[in-house]
């Protein structure tokens, strides 16, 4: 039970960390402005962020949950995970910090959106808003892509719950954008206090959290490959 509460709450938060990194931040924080822009009734601008938030959600969720069952459905390539990944778990969680850390950096395509397409979908409502987020949560940056696939696809793969962590981790990144819809939809227009704020918040958690996991990952290399422990 202890295990598995660790392995929700871990899920939880690498999903919120993910959801104020900078990159996903900012993206957040303009997509929600930008609806609310379309949108003159503050009910409406809720519902529209509210579909933006889901529209995230979904996204990892339905890639969690591809990734996982595609590797878990094969008997060997299961069966290599599961004789390995504890092996894996360290060196994975040790690049992850030092991404985290800024020490290691990566370049990732982006999903690129002309203004009329950014246009067309903010003005189809929730459907549209739902789409938007999305397609925004599929161009991942660098940290989180680390914390997706360097944390959270090997933690769920290592779970017996897997797939809801997937699930899990969905739900922490919608959180923070729900309270940007919930500001914006409440006419708090100064936005920039609380993002500079967020981001200085996220950037000592984020350094907090990459030391952890390389001490983790130190720990999970001396049991699993050095034998240490």
């Amino acid at each position: 039970m202890t295990e598995l509460f660790i392995s929700f709450a871990s899920a939880l938060w690498l999903g919120i960390l993910t959801s104020i990194s900078p990159c996903p931040l900012a993206s957040n924080i303009a997509a929600v402005s930008f609806l609310s822009k379309k949108i003159t009734h503050p009910v409406m601008v809720f519902i529209s962020g509210l579909a933006y938030t889901l529209g995230r959600m979904a996204a990892y969720v339905v890639l969690g949950w591809i990734i996982i069952s595609s590797l878990l459905s094969v008997p060997q390539v299961a069966q290599f995970l599961q004789k390995y990944m504890g092996k894996a778990m360290g060196p994975l969680l040790i690049l992850t910090g030092l991404i985290l850390l800024e020490i290691i950096t990566i370049r990732l395509p982006g999903v690129p959106l002309s203004q009329k397409q950014h246009n067309k979908l903010a003005e189809s409502g929730a459907p549209g808003a739902f789409l938007l987020g999305f397609i925004f949560a599929l161009a991942f940056c660098p940290i989180s892509a680390a914390l997706f696939f360097g944390s959270l696809i090997p933690l769920a793969i290592n779970s017996k719950s897997g797939i809801v962590l997937s699930f899990i981790y969905g739900i922490g990144t919608g959180l923070p954008v729900l309270v940007f819809a919930v500001v914006i939809a409440l006419g708090v227009t100064s936005l920039s206090h609380w993002f500079h704020r967020i981001a200085r918040f996220e950037y000592y958690i984020r350094k907090i959290t990459g030391v952890v996991f390389i001490l983790v990952g130190l720990y999970y290399t001396g049991i699993y490959i050095l034998r240490l422990f």
